[in-house]
C-alpha cells in the first residue's frame, strides 16, 4: 500500500490536536474542511491512542530499523554532509553498491511492520467519515446554510464562516467511538485512502509544530553562558 509512507510514530499522538477556530455561518455561505473536521474528532483521537498503545512494541521495532537505514544512507553519503544527494545515490547504483540491497531489504521490513498499524487507522477514519454527510447536514439545516464551499475556494474569507467545528460536533455525537480492528480480508476504497493521507498530513503538520514549540521553549530556558571571571 503506497499510502503506508504517510506513517510516523508522531501519528499516534491525538489527533484533537490540531486547534478550532471560531465557528458561525454569513449570509448563508460557509466553508468547511472534511479532512480536518475527522481528525479533530474524539473518536479518531482515542482511536490513533488505542492503536499506538497495541502496537508500540511495533513502532519500536521501526524506530530500530529506521535507524538502522540511517546508518546505510551514511555510507553512501560522499562529502558527508549529512544530506544523501540523487548525485551520490547514483555513484552507488553505478558502483552496484551491496548497500542499496539491504537499504531496499529494510525497507521491505519496514513496510511489512507497518501494515497492520495503516489498516487498523484507514478502518478507523472510515467507520468516521461514513458519517460526515449525516453530520454536515445537521449543520446546515440548524445553520440554514445555502452553500457550503471548500476553505481553498475562496481568495480570503473571516474565520467566522468555518462550520468544520460544527461538524467535528456532530460527528462526536454520531461516532462517539470506533472499532480499531479491521473485518478479515477488510479493504479501504481509494477514497478513503485519499482521505487518510490528507489526515496524516495534518497530523503530523501539528506534531511538528508541537515539537518546533517545545524545542523553542526549552532553549529560552536554558540560561546564557556566564563569561568566565578573572
Amino acid at each position: 500500500m503506497k499510502i503506508r509512507k504517510n506513517i510516523i510514530a508522531a501519528a499516534f499522538l491525538s489527533a484533537a490536536a490540531i486547534s478550532a477556530p471560531a465557528s458561525a455561518q454569513v449570509a448563508g455561505i460557509a466553508t468547511a474542511d472534511t479532512a480536518v473536521a475527522i481528525t479533530r474528532s474524539k473518536a479518531l483521537g482515542t482511536a490513533y491512542q488505542q492503536i499506538g498503545t497495541l502496537y508500540a512494541s511495533v513502532a519500536q521495532q521501526l524506530q530500530a530499523k529506521r535507524a538502522e537505514i540511517n546508518t546505510l544512507n551514511a555510507q553512501l553519503d560522499i562529502n558527508k554532509d549529512k544530506e544523501l544527494t540523487q548525485a551520490e545515490i547514483d555513484v552507488a547504483v553505478k558502483a552496484n553498491s551491496p548497500l542499496l540491497k539491504q537499504i531496499d531489504t529494510k525497507q521491505s521490513e519496514i513496510n511489512t511492520l507497518q501494515d497492520p498499524i495503516v489498516l487498523a487507522q484507514l478502518y478507523a477514519v472510515e467507520q468516521i467519515a461514513l458519517k460526515y454527510d449525516a453530520a454536515q447536514q445537521a449543520v446546515i439545516t440548524a445553520k440554514k446554510i445555502n452553500v457550503i464551499l471548500t476553505p481553498d475556494s475562496f481568495v480570503w474569507a473571516p474565520e467566522a464562516i468555518d462550520v468544520t467545528p460544527a461538524i467535528t460536533a456532530e460527528l462526536d455525537k454520531a461516532v462517539p467511538s470506533v472499532t480499531i480492528t479491521p473485518p478479515s480480508g477488510w479493504r479501504p476504497s481509494r477514497q478513503i485512502g485519499a482521505l487518510y493521507q490528507q489526515i496524516q498530513q495534518l497530523i503530523n503538520a501539528a506534531t511538528q509544530q508541537a515539537q518546533a514549540a517545545a524545542a523553542a521553549q526549552a532553549r529560552s530556558a536554558t540560561p546564557a553562558a556566564q563569561p568566565e571571571s578573572r
